[in-house]
């Protein structure tokens, strides 16, 4: 049995530490991501394929499906 999917993940921004909740894409993967806190783009830390894989508490959906980015 696999477990499900899941779509909302929270984002922590390392600048400022602002968290914000955010429906992940299913069929992209979310390079750039603007903080709503302090303003600073967020780009994926070096072998990420996205934001929610270097900045979140839940990875991307295709990391999340069988470990494989969607974009890489």
């Amino acid at each position: 049995m696999t477990a499900e999917v899941q779509l909302r993940s929270t984002l922590v921004c390392p600048h400022c530490g602002h968290q914000a909740t955010e429906t992940m894409p299913t069929d992209a993967c979310l390079y750039f991501y603007d903080c709503l806190g302090c303003g600073q783009t967020l780009k994926p830390k070096y072998g990420d394929c996205c934001v929610f894989c270097s900045y979140a508490d839940v990875p991307c959906p295709p990391i999340q499906v069988d470990g494989k980015a969607c974009c890489g």
